[in-house]
């Protein structure tokens, strides 16, 4: 009987002893998971690093463009805890097309996360955790099985533009400068109103770029934001079936322009 409880108890210890101070905390604990970056902001995420209080480390990124990375992974990583640290970099993706041999001027930041405790099923590798940067250089976490998982997609937001409106919107310039451009003013419409879907997206950059930059100063604008707001597709929805008349005084900026009250607080 001793002798058993002695092999027990030696199995208990190498087993203590091979998972580690993780056996004893209450902390979680995420091990042989994927990383992927969501870019959101309007520049190239160049990389990004995850630290977590207990000296773990998880990395991502590659030169992501504005709304890429829901197909890049990196693994296999462990990450434990609720509170995180990001440190990432992004660059200027039209100020580096201007001159392709001068230095990238790359911009460093660092964001604190804090992620609560999260399940999820499945063996080494098969688990992405997903870090979303938002324009306003915040970042979320989310914990995925497989790839996907983005919230905003500059790419259909720009293919609609240049389906619908050719020349008008791409003029001469490259098809990248287009795109940035689209991007940078889609990072708008989130920063301002919290817009995350493709077709309210769709409608900000139109009336930006085609109509009026003010056109979400127009009371009846404002009225519709105010409306529609935490409704995805219903702000888009709602702006093409605008008046002529409307949007006539927007696009000639005849009209008494409000405080853009429906902004994010």
């Amino acid at each position: 009987m001793r002798r058993l409880i002695r092999q027990t108890l030696l199995l208990s210890f190498a087993a203590l002893v091979l998972t580690g101070c993780d056996a004893l905390s209450s902390e979680p604990t995420y091990r042989g998971i994927n990383v992927s970056g969501m870019n959101y902001t309007p520049f190239n995420l160049s990389r990004f690093t995850i630290h977590d209080k207990y000296g773990n480390r998880a990395g991502g990124g590659g030169d992501l463009m504005p709304g890429a990375g829901e197909g890049r992974l990196s693994c296999c990583y462990k990450l434990k805890g609720t509170e995180f640290t990001v440190d990432w970099e992004v660059y200027d993706g039209e100020e580096a097309f201007k001159d392709i041999y001068a230095p990238i001027k790359v911009i460093h930041k660092t964001t604190q996360v804090r992620f609560p405790k999260s399940n999820i099923s499945g063996g080494p590798g098969s688990v992405v955790l997903a870090a979303h940067f938002y324009p306003d250089d915040h970042v979320e976490f989310e914990l995925l099985k497989g790839f996907g998982g983005s919230r905003i997609d500059y790419s259909e937001v720009n293919h609609w533009l240049k389906t619908n409106f050719g020349k008008a919107v791409t003029g001469d310039d490259s098809r990248g400068t287009v795109f940035r451009r689209t991007a940078r003013i889609a990072s708008q419409g989130w920063l301002k109103y919290r817009l995350t879907d493709s077709v309210d997206l769709q409608q900000y950059v139109y009336f930006t770029l085609l109509i009026n930059p003010r056109f979400d100063e127009h009371p009846s604008v404002q009225r519709i934001l105010q409306e529609t707001k935490g409704q995805p597709g219903a702000f888009g929805a709602a702006m093409q079936k605008l008046p002529e008349s409307v949007i006539a005084e927007i696009k000639n900026n005849r009209f008494d322009h409000v405080t853009t009250g429906a902004e994010h607080e």
